[in-house]
């Protein structure tokens, strides 16, 4: 049984990233599902000043996680456009023991957010830059507002998001 590890780029208690990184990783079948909080993750902002003094065992916990798994898919936030602080802060962190911090490993890269673009603008960062950091992007899918398009107990309740969804996840062989 393959290993999923699936995460919401956010430290949001209520994040919608997470929910939609959780639901897209139970569509896979026959897959063991574990789901990140990067609240578990919190570290001080990197610098290298602060390296010197030795890299957070938060951030060797996160890498070993990435090593463990055979998949993984993230959901990002967009703040102002791009990563939030918190998933940017753990990535300078990690690469630290790793430049090539996802270690090779395949992943689906999602966005969602309120709002008609659906996260586009971090999703297309993400998907330039991870595949530089070791992730091998195998697919990318957006959900636009959010809490219009996706329920808690349904997930994507839209006929035509859950389709794209459903052909991207049939092309990827777990």
């Amino acid at each position: 049984m393959k290993k999923i590890l699936a995460f919401g780029a956010s430290t949001s208690k209520t994040s919608i990233n997470k929910q939609l990184a959780t639901y897209v990783a139970q569509q896979f079948e026959a897959a063991h599902i574990e789901v990140l909080d990067l609240n578990e993750y919190d570290m001080p902002l990197f610098s290298v000043d602060r390296e010197k003094e030795g890299i957070p065992k938060e951030a060797s916990l996160f890498y070993e996680k990435i090593g463990a798994a055979d998949f993984i898919v993230i959901s990002f936030a967009e703040h102002n456009g791009a990563y939030a602080a918190s998933f940017k802060n753990l990535l300078d962190w990690t690469s630290r023991i790793n430049a090539k911090t996802f270690q090779e490993k395949p992943m689906l890269l999602l966005a969602t957010s309120p709002g008609a673009r659906g996260g586009s603008s971090v999703l297309e960062i993400a998907n330039s830059r991870l595949p530089f950091q070791g992730g091998l992007v195998k697919g990318t899918f957006s959900l636009p507002n959010f809490y219009e398009n996706f329920d808690t107990v349904n997930g994507i309740i839209n006929t035509t998001y859950r389709e794209q969804l459903q052909v991207i996840i049939k092309g990827i062989n777990l």
